[in-house]
């Protein structure tokens, strides 16, 4: 038996071995140790039927005085292109779980005019007109009409579908009426008679948006069945469907975990998980509310400054957070991080004109803080596989 006094004196000796291993330590530094490709589609954008991004910012006309190919803007197109956008997100947003996608096909005169998901937005500026298309949407922007402003900046189209208000029949009919052969369906006819008799052949699609939210305030589990349920039997003709699932509000572990546990074999078919994180310097701290404690986006002082490049450099714990528990469930890591909305969000008040809603001024800051997340993005291209910013 060993007494207390040996057993001290072992113990003292294996902790000075332990610190002269310590002492002989070192930290290895691999100067071209690849992390992963870094994806084109990192540097993509997103469009939503919110204020005056589609309408007057996108969607002139045909007949409108402004230059435009087939209707859409010729300045933006050819200045968009230039930057070389992977893929552009359409048509939300929360505006996505409210969208009927026939509403925009067919003769673009008889198309109907739908009110808009933010016609009762908090932030509209008191002297903006509620009777225009940023309003009530008469659809004369849809799904071919998108399609070909893609085709203009050579992008890639990414469809978030309506899991909200629409069945899963409706997703796969979309699918259909995008991607089928020509002739092959009478939603291939309808395609051709909107002007596109070739397949669009659409690969990503967002299977909802902001599921726990205003995309159907589901429960997770909730959520995880009807993913199951919308992708299940999709067709594909012959293209490799990439399915983004609806991931989580900034931090919540929560929700990442218990859909990933719920989903099961539907992981199989999944391609991306969405997170989305928003940067503010709220008046008196983060709220819970979109509306509510933001500050403008001019007028700020260095405090206010270097709190929306804190708020931006959050976006590193999230993915490493969130790549951590989506690996508890799916070890082999098969799906990837889509960082499908990110960037500043500030309060109404800098708006160019009074229906651009949401589009406020940018500024130096702004530009600092998406080269600080897109060098985060790029750091991480093991994980991150297709983010876009919103384009207000």
């Amino acid at each position: 038996m060993t007494s207390r006094r040996e057993f001290l004196q072992l113990a003292a000796a294996a902790g000075a071995a332990l610190r002269a291993q310590t002492v002989e330590s070192h930290i290895e530094v691999l100067l071209n140790e690849p992390i992963g490709t870094i994806s084109p589609d990192i540097y993509g954008h997103f469009v939503e039927h919110l204020g005056g991004v589609v309408y007057d910012g996108i969607w002139v006309g045909e007949q409108s005085k402004i230059p435009n190919t087939g209707g859409i803007r010729k300045q933006l197109t050819d200045a968009l292109a230039r930057t070389r956008p992977g893929v552009i997100r359409w048509p939300g947003g929360c505006f996505a779980d409210q969208y009927d996608w026939r509403d925009g096909a067919g003769n673009r005169e008889n198309r109907p005019k739908r009110t808009n998901f933010w016609v009762d937005s908090q932030e509209w500026p008191k002297n903006a007109r509620r009777d225009g298309p940023q309003v009530y949407d008469p659809n004369h922007f849809g799904t071919v009409e998108f399609a070909r402003f893609c085709r203009l900046v050579n992008a890639s189209p990414y469809f978030a579908a309506n899991l909200r208000s629409l069945p899963a029949q409706e997703f796969w009919r979309w699918v259909e009426y995008c991607n089928s052969p020509a002739g092959a369906s009478t939603l291939a006819e309808q395609r051709a008679r909107d002007g596109e008799r070739e397949p669009l052949n659409v690969r990503y699609w967002g299977v909802g948006n902001e599921s726990w939210g205003c995309g159907g305030n589901f429960a997770p589990e909730e959520y995880a069945i009807e993913f199951r349920r919308f992708i299940a039997w999709a067709p594909r003709y012959g293209i490799e469907l990439a399915m983004v699932g609806s991931g989580p509000n900034g931090g919540d572990l929560n929700w990442t975990r218990k859909f990933f546990d719920k989903a099961g074999g539907s992981l199989r078919r999944m391609w991306g998980w969405a997170l989305h994180h928003y940067s503010w310097n709220a008046s008196g701290g983060r709220t819970t509310s979109w509306f509510e404690g933001k500050r403008g986006a001019l007028g700020f002082d260095n405090e206010q400054y270097y709190e929306i490049l804190r708020e931006g450099s959050l976006m590193e714990s999230l993915i490493e957070s969130h790549w951590s528990a989506m690996g508890e469930f799916d070890r082999q890591h098969r799906v990837k991080l889509v960082v499908d909305e990110w960037g500043a969000w500030y309060a109404p008040g800098t708006e160019p004109f009074a229906e651009a809603l949401l589009g406020q001024q940018n500024t130096m800051r702004d530009a600092v803080l998406a080269g600080l997340t897109l060098d985060t993005f790029n750091r991480h291209a093991d994980k991150v596989a297709m983010p876009t910013s919103r384009s207000s």
